[in-house]
This record gives C-alpha cells, structure tokens and sequence, in this order.
C-alpha cells in the first residue's frame, strides 16, 4: 500500500443486525458475529484459505485480503463453512498475536499525524531549537515524504525476500527500523541526520505493511479472521489520532518536534519484543517445508508448536496436529498449481487482467492525487494559515479532525456490505470534489471565515473515510483474477506508496508556485476527473463471488 500507506485500508465487516439480539440466545448472537457466510461480501473480501487452516478438498469460493501493505494471494473457501465446525480458541490466546502486528499500523499511523506537528515546530524560530529551522518548500517537502520514499523502497525490497523471512522475522526487523528511525529524527543535530531517520522509519513502514495483515490472517482463526484484519486498518487511524494528540502537547515545547518523532521508539521496542515472544506463522513453516528448505516432517513439527502455542494449547495437541495436516495439504496443493501456471510479468497488462488493473490501479492512484498524503500531513500548517495563527491551536483541532476521522471509518466499517461499494465511493469522491472547492474558495475570497476551512477539512476527511481510504483496497483484493492476483496487488501497492510519496513531495513547492488557492482547486479537479472513472469504469461488486466477478465484469 500503501499501505500504502497511504492510510488506506478495506474493510468489510458485516454488521450486526438488531433482530439477531433480540431473537437469539446471547451465546448463539455472539456466535453469528463471528460466522463467515460464504455467500457474503464480507467473507470474498478477506482470505480464508491459502492463509488460515482450511483443507483444499473442501474449498469451493475464491477469496482474497485487501491492506494498506503487501495483499495475500487468494484462494478457495470451504464447500459450505457453516457446516464445518469452527476452530475452537480463547480470546486471551488471540489477542496478543494480533496486538503486536497490529502496532506496525498504529506506528505507520503515528508517524501521519506526528509529521502534521512536527513540521510546525520545526520550522518556528522559537519553538524549532535548532539554527537551521528555515527550510526551503523542498527541504520540507523530503522532510514529510522521507518516510513514503522509504516504504516504497522497503515495499520492494520484501517483495523478493518475504518468503525467506517469513512473516514473523519480517516484523521483528520492521520493529528495529522503526526504532532506529525515530531515535535518530528525534536526536538528529542537521537536516540531513534528519532525513536518514525519515528513511530508516519508512522503511519499516513498507516491511511491516507487508508482514503485519499476512501474519494476522495466517494465525488467527478463520472465523474472525475478517473482524481482525479490519481491526488491523483501524489500529492506522489511531496511530494518526496519536500523532495529532502528541503534536498537540508538545507543540509549545521548545524542540517539541524531536519529541513527536521520538515517542515511537517505545511503542516500537513493545513491539519487537512481542514479536521475538510469538512462534512464526504455520504455514510459513509449512510453505517452507513444500519448498523444499528443511526436513518436512521437521517443520510439520514446528508448526504444530506453533499452533499450539497461538491456541493456547498443550504442545502436541491431537486438534493442532490435524489443523496442519489439512494445511499441509492445502499448501501442498496450491503450490503445485502456481508452478503449473507458469505465466510471465507481462500476463497483467494482457486481457482480463489489464481491465482489473486499470480498476485496482486507477483507484489506488486517485486515492493519492486527490491530495490526501497532503491533507493529512499538512493539516496544521493548513489549519494555521486559514485563521488559527497559534501552532497549537492548529494542532488542537488537527486532534478533532483525527477523532472524526476514526468515527466515519466505523461508518465505512458498518455500511459498505450494505449500501455497496459504487454508491459510497460515487457520494464520498463527490464530497471530497466539494471539500477541495470549497478550501480554495477560503484561500481566494473567504479568508475571513476560519470555519470554513475547518469545515472542508472536515467533510474530505469524512468523505475520504467511507470511500477512497477502505473501499479502494477493498476492490484491488477482489478486483483481480486469481492467477495473476498477487502480481496485480503487488503492482497496485506501488502505485498508492509512489504516487503518495510524490504528491506529498509536490504538495510544499507546488504550494509556493501555484498558490494554495490555486493548488486545491487543482486537486478538486482531480477529484471531478476520479468521480468520472468512478461512474464509468468502476464496477458494483456487492453479491457476486469471485467467480462471478471475473467472469461476468472482467470478461
């Protein structure tokens, strides 16, 4: 993604409908909750198969996870999963394997609303501490988007080496950037110290965007595998609500930006720490046995541990023992398939799979060119020029826009399954169209109405939150057919971290050349030129399975 990160995400839980409280046990309503229905959006939008502990004799429905990092490859779902009984586990033991991935997130999130305060205090000649505060639009610009180019290149780089790594090791080093990365900004003595750190950071930003949704979805059981993965997504607004809050206290400090970038390093020493505390994914370990990297009947062991220990089981346990016996036969069965397949890079921008990635790719790139990364890195400087003239008042209200913005995506959460994915993205890209008319308007002709600004930062928040930020995502993982899915994906997380690192580059000298004035107006363009894809191009994929989707829309 980006994770893009851009703090874009898919979410697609199904949500509770009242007369199930009503007419139903307490323990059966809880039950239902957390039952995938094969015939649901919800369950195409989240991987059950290739990634969790479901046989491959019993498959049927092809399914895939969308993130803001690296997406899984899909597979094929149970033949009916509600006849299947569902694995039994305690809450306690999957807590923590979902906690520590999940920081990589918060963290990726952090730095967001940090940077928002941060670059105010570094740049005041007061509050800076430093005797090189005067940076020029492009120094601040790789100030700010030094961390993107730094996820780009991680996301790259892991791409090659994932496997090798595997899931867990993958995150304990993400967790070990990200604490170099915000010791180093935070103690940097000049700019260029400054930037390494900045890189350092992003590149556990592209690491743990990877590794964090694979390692949830591959542990967690599978029917609340979709609950957790979303959770995941949102543990990224929090981080930026952090950052804002942060920013928010130590704005009047007097090199309060050193303490905005460094108060990631505790949260990433809890992090690595509880990684190095979790086994490794099972079916990595499973992966690497049908790769031929170890003894199989070595690694079959290894995983049952690992089993074990996610379930909060006894080593060994006859339950484990059979779950990674279905993997194993699952993984087997899959891997074959793939190098059956064979296919070249080139197989993507051919036919079927050229229409999903105009789809998947267009979205994801409109994400980003409609000016979020610029929004939501920019908000106090924005929030200062429009009227509140005090760095903290700024950042106190990038702190509401931060609380709004966890708010609408629950909305996003609890109505995409039901209302559909096109009229979400048709009435929030609309929204956000308004919102950039409306914040040039301010700069032309309404300086005199500070809440106007902070109403427009408003509504593109909101408008962003229940289209472009979950649903963008959530269309790449069901967008693509399934042989070339995860070429697809991988092209669709470049595209959102490359064109997030550039907009946010461009968005300072872009600012100082064309006027902000002008700027928004030219980012609300866009957004009128992306509603137009929308209408056009994008298709309502609400009640179709995979198969239904490739067949009926792509073909």
């Amino acid at each position: 993604m980006a994770f893009a990160i851009s703090t874009q995400s898919h979410f697609a839980i199904r949500p509770l409908q009242l007369n199930q409280l009503k007419n139903s046990s307490p323990r059966a309503f809880l039950s239902s909750c957390f039952k995938p229905r094969p015939d649901s959006s919800y369950l195409r939008s989240k991987e059950l198969p290739k990634l969790g502990l479901v046989p491959r004799h019993r498959q049927k429905f092809q399914v895939g996870v969308g993130t803001g990092g690296e997406l899984a490859d899909s597979g094929e779902v149970a033949d009916s999963v509600a006849s299947d009984p569902p694995e039994s586990f305690s809450w306690s033991s999957v807590i923590l394997p979902f906690i520590f991935p999940a920081l990589g997130g918060l963290l990726f999130g952090y730095d967001i609303g940090a940077t928002s305060g941060a670059t105010l205090s570094l740049q005041s000649a007061a509050l800076s501490g430093t005797t090189w505060f005067n940076l020029s639009p492009v120094q601040l610009g790789l100030v700010v988007s030094g961390s993107l180019y730094g996820a780009l290149l991680g996301s790259t780089l892991v791409y090659g080496i994932a496997d090798f790594l595997g899931r867990r090791r993958e995150l304990i080093i993400a967790s070990g950037l990200y604490l170099l990365g915000s010791l180093i900004t935070g103690c940097a003595p000049d700019l260029n110290v400054l930037l390494l750190g900045r890189l350092l950071y992003g590149l556990g930003i592209g690491l743990a965007m990877h590794g964090a949704p694979l390692y949830i979805a591959e542990t967690c059981p599978s029917q609340i595998r979709g609950t957790l993965i979303s959770l995941k997504e949102l543990f990224i607004v929090l981080g930026i609500l952090l950052g804002f809050s942060v920013g928010s206290f130590e704005i009047d400090v007097v090199g309060g930006w050193r303490y905005m970038y460094g108060f990631g390093t505790p949260v990433a020493l809890l992090m690595g720490l509880g990684m190095w505390s979790l086994p490794p994914s099972p079916r990595w370990l499973l992966l690497r046995a049908v790769q031929g990297k170890g003894a199989l009947q070595e690694y079959k062991d290894k995983a049952m541990v690992a089993l074990s220990k996610l379930r909060g089981r006894p080593p060994g346990d006859k339950l484990s023992e059979k779950l990674v016996d279905d993997a194993l036969l699952s993984v087997k069965t899959a891997y074959e398939d793939e190098e059956k397949s064979g296919g070249n890079f080139l197989e993507v921008f051919q036919g079927p799979n050229l229409k999903a990635l105009t789809i998947g790719g267009g979205l994801v790139l409109f994400q980003q060119i409609t000016g979020q990364p610029s929004v939501l890195y920019y908000a106090g400087s924005i929030l200062q020029t429009a009227g509140f003239s005090a760095a903290a008042d700024a950042t106190r209200v990038s702190v509401i826009i931060g609380v709004f913005k966890l708010l609408m995506t629950w909305v996003a959460v609890a109505k995409v399954d039901d209302l559909g994915r096109r009229p979400l993205l048709i009435g929030g890209v609309s929204g956000i169209a308004i919102s950039l008319f409306l914040l040039s308007a301010y700069y032309k002709f309404l300086g005199g109405f500070p809440l106007v600004a902070v109403g427009a930062l408003l509504l593109y928040v909101g408008c962003y939150q229940i289209s472009f930020g979950p649903i963008s995502w959530l269309m790449v993982s069901e967008i693509f057919p399934l042989r070339t899915r995860g070429r697809g994906i991988s092209l669709a997380v470049l595209t959102n971290f490359g064109s997030n690192a550039i907009v946010t580059f461009a968005f300072s000298p872009l600012k100082e050349y064309l006027g902000a004035e002008n700027l928004f107006l030219l980012f609300g363009a866009i957004a009128l030129v992306s509603l137009l894809f929308v209408v056009l191009v994008v298709p309502e994929t609400k009640g179709l399975s995979l198969e239904e989707i490739e067949s009926k829309i792509l073909k």
